[in-house]
């Protein structure tokens, strides 16, 4: 039965009370200890009964308990310094943006991402993806960034997970019930629901607009459930990567088109975008289409201008992980938007391939992103290396190294992840202003003035608690499949908080080879039921619905767990979520990860784990390939690339029998006369010292913001300034520029001096070069030279621009390098090339225009 009329119901609370409604909608309590603890302190049984959602929790609290609680003046003196903590946080003056930027205000960054994950209520994620952006959210607040988040709110979230008595997975999924989470809609002026629209094949889509407030930073989300929708328009925004790929193609519409409408809608005209993925990727058409809509600029003209503000994050280590939307798909949607850009259907289509002449190629969102974007980065430095050889066909003549696409390594949001006992620590040994200074080398060094039985004390504390939530957790497993009294007594004798215990949670795929360390079960046995040295392993993680190879991975490691000879040493905990995840993190010992090399782009969970002082085992991948030292940790391999899978399992799965039997847990049981682990603690201190104030998202968001932010946002107002006159004054020299391009001719090329030249010479190098119609400043003349490698090509090349002298009665123009350093031994050739240089251009690939003598 539909009503006629709706209202909302909110808490009852005392005067007294009142700002507890403030803390609860402020997702600063998500890592703030001390704010957390007031909540739980509040009514414990309801804070967990809650999902840990303090908007549920005061809307079912009794009055009896609120009335208790004005009573208590411990509580209230508690309640107390807790909105003085958020008020002082909030109004800070200090903050890195302020102290080191000094702007004018007008700076706003939108950051536009399919997933954010925030906290253990909001279920508006699926793994790392969701995990960095909300992270990068909360660290650009404590920053003072002028950052807004842009997403999608999903009615049902991603799925939930259980498994049947054979271990194969299961998905189940529950609405959210929008008006008992920490999130509130956004209103206009009259009252109503404020809501934008975005135009899908015959008709318009309403998308309502809602806010949640992460720490200093506004995150708005988008919702299409509404009743002026159609049923199938309405489960646009039902679930996280739900539905076939049509459903996915208006998902991304409704994020990067109804997403950037939103902003304007708000009164928010952001200088810089972030697309987190391609998903975003159409806000870059939407932005160009506004801009030529609202000035009558043309298509190049309006292109440069929101290029320019433009930063694109690529995280996929796999073509594949792209998506990609068939031709007739793009043209159904998408065909009156290239019209209305004045555009025909193969100049919109290029956009959107690899190579544009190829016209059966899919249309892909990185691609589009890759194209419209100023600022490209992949997400670790192993990571931009693949990334450059996937995406090179973007820019076909361009050496792999000279790729427009860098990297920024990720981080994590150290104080969303570490252990209360740690945080404490932390406060008391790296002082109290830690968290604003995360990114800095020399707070962390205060880690090494922890005592060691303090640390190592905190360290079995965490582990207990995690192997008290396991056995709980399990219990609820075993009773969900309705165990038997015994089988449910059983639960209460797995694992051990007294021993070495590993951590292996992340999404289920193949190539993470989530069993490699179950390949031989009786060595495994050996090793996991020593008498002196025993060993324990929890596993946790989800596959994707349509994933039956991850399924059955999961359904591998539930079959060896349920053999009596791993009965209690093996146990796979159901659910993978943010909670799951910080009790591992913070309780295991180890944390194993074993992707094949190439494919896992960051990863997180390991730089989580490093910061609560957890010793990282894994394959040189990722962010481990740039992290990792023998004194940090342990390297499962030497970043041997071997073509034969199988080949490489074997040997990698030997590689890390042969370390944990050899180094890992010896090291771990090797005590003194006081029952420390001395060395391994001594490791554990070296490890946060030196990976916390590298992989953090404090670091992280400032390297964003120094390399791509504010030269973005500068760059986007030059050619937005003065009626778009540079602006005008570009596309104007890129349509010259191309037009004339094939009338470039490099003649000659002359390099006066001996054949044999020795380490520290210096050599001089001519040009003369035919320009046409152009002239010497459209062009940047460089010379390209290096070693040669086996093939005879230039490897290592050493890029010098070559400067203009004169132009010659024939026409010619002569280009000098001068006393060009020899700096390395051995065969070394030269070359000459040509690519379009003009002040304002992004990067020199932009145009695709190269010419190589």
């Amino acid at each position: 039965m539909k009503p006629v009329r709706t209202f909302t119901v909110v808490p009852s609370l005392p005067p007294r009370l009142e700002r507890l409604r403030d803390l609860a909608y402020n997702l600063y309590w998500s890592w703030d200890h001390t704010t957390r603890g007031m909540f739980r302190r509040l009514d414990a049984e309801l804070w967990e009964d809650s999902g840990h959602n303090p908007v549920l929790m005061l809307g079912r609290i009794n009055q009896s308990t609120l009335n208790a609680a004005l009573e208590d003046e411990g509580f209230l003196s508690h309640y107390d310094r807790v909105c003085k903590r958020l008020d002082t946080y909030l109004g800070s003056p200090t903050t890195w943006y302020r102290t080191t930027r000094r702007g004018t205000g007008a700076e706003c960054i939108g950051y536009f991402s399919a997933e954010f994950a925030l906290t253990d209520c909001l279920p508006l994620y699926s793994g790392g993806l969701g995990i960095l952006a909300g992270d990068h959210l909360k660290s650009a607040g404590e920053l003072g960034l002028p950052m807004v988040g842009v997403g999608l709110l999903y009615q049902q979230g991603y799925f939930t997970q259980y498994l049947n008595a054979d271990g194969w997975q299961q998905e189940s999924s529950t609405d959210n019930d929008f008006y008992n989470l920490p999130l509130q809609p956004v209103r206009d002026e009259g009252g109503r629901h404020l809501t934008v629209s975005v135009a899908l094949p015959g008709r318009d889509v309403a998308i309502q607009i809602w806010r949640v407030q992460v720490g200093r930073v506004p995150l708005y989300l988008l919702d299409t459930n509404t009743a002026a929708n159609r049923p199938e328009d309405r489960a646009i925004t039902d679930q996280l990567y739900g539905g076939d790929i049509e459903v996915r193609l208006r998902q991304e519409m409704v994020l990067g088109m109804g997403g950037l409408r939103a902003l304007l809608a708000l009164g928010l005209r952001p200088t810089v975008c972030h697309m987190n993925e391609g998903h975003s990727a159409f806000l870059a058409l939407d932005r160009i289409r506004c801009l030529m809509a609202e000035y009558g600029l043309s298509f190049p003209e309006a292109r440069d201008v929101a290029a320019a503000g433009h930063v694109f994050t690529t995280h996929t280590a796999v073509s594949a992980g792209s998506d990609y939307f068939s031709p007739e798909l793009i043209e159904r949607y998408l065909g009156q938007l290239y019209r209305d850009l004045g555009l025909s259907r193969n100049e919109f289509f290029a956009l959107g391939r690899q190579n544009p002449d190829d016209d059966h190629e899919a249309f892909c969102m990185t691609v589009l992103a890759l194209r419209l974007s100023a600022h490209l980065n992949a997400v670790s430095r192993l990571h931009e290396t693949v990334s450059r050889r996937i995406w090179g066909g973007v820019w076909p003549h361009v050496p792999r190294d000279e790729s427009p696409l860098s990297h920024v390594s990720n981080g994590i949001h150290v104080r969303s992840w570490i252990s209360r006992d740690l945080d404490e620590l932390f406060d008391l040994y790296l002082g109290e202003n830690w968290v604003e200074r995360a990114g800095e080398s020399a707070v962390w060094q205060g880690v090494e003035r922890i005592p060691s039985v303090e640390l190592w004390r905190a360290y079995e504390r965490r582990r207990e608690r995690l192997v008290a939530f396991a056995r709980g957790r399990f219990r609820g497993q075993l009773q969900a499949k309705g165990a038997t009294e015994s089988e449910l007594s059983r639960a209460d004798e797995v694992l051990n908080p007294d021993i070495l215990t590993i951590g292996f949670a992340r999404r289920f795929v193949p190539y993470k080879r989530a069993t490699l360390l179950l390949r031989d079960p009786d060595r495994l046995a050996a090793l996991l039921n020593d008498s002196n040295r025993p060993v324990q392993i929890i596993y946790a993680g989800k596959a994707h619905p349509r994933d039956d190879a991850g399924k059955e991975l999961i359904r591998e490691i539930l079959h060896l767990a349920r053999q009596e000879r791993f009965r209690n040493r093996i146990v796979f905990l159901e659910n993978y979520d943010m909670e799951v995840a910080r009790y591992m993190v913070q309780g295991v010992d180890v944390w194993l990860n074993t992707p094949r090399r190439g494919l896992e782009a960051s990863g997180t969970s390991g730089m989580k784990a490093a910061a609560n002082g957890v010793l990282n085992l894994s394959i040189l991948d990722g962010w481990w390939e740039e992290a990792y030292r023998p004194e940090l940790g342990w390297a499962i391999g030497r970043g041997e690339e071997d073509g034969n899978e199988a080949n490489r399992d074997e040997v990698e799965s030997h590689a890390l029998y042969d370390l944990l039997e050899k180094e890992v847990v010896p090291m771990f049981y090797e005590r003194g006369s006081d029952h420390l682990p001395r060395r391994w603690i001594a490791r554990m201190k070296r490890a946060m010292t030196t990976l916390c104030p590298a992989f953090n998202t404090h670091r992280m968001v400032r390297e964003y913001a120094e390399r791509f932010y504010f030269p973005a946002g500068e760059h986007f107002e030059r050619l937005f300034a003065t009626g778009f006159a540079r602006a005008k004054s570009l596309a104007a020299w890129k349509a010259k520029t191309r037009s004339h391009w094939s009338e470039l001719r490099i003649e000659k090329i002359e390099a006066p001096g001996p054949l044999q030249l020795k380490v520290g010479d210096k050599t001089d190098v001519k040009a003369w070069v035919r320009l046409g119609t152009l002239a010497p400043g459209d062009v940047s003349v460089q010379l390209y030279l290096g070693r040669l490698d086996a093939r005879g090509e230039i490897a290592d090349a050493e890029v010098t621009q070559m400067e203009f002298k004169e132009r010659s009665s024939d026409g010619l123009s002569l280009f000098e390098a001068w006393a060009v350093p020899c700096s390395k031994s051995g065969l070394h050739g030269y070359t000459v090339r040509i690519v379009p240089g003009h002040e304002d251009l992004w990067n020199p690939w932009e145009m695709g225009l190269v010419l190589w003598a």
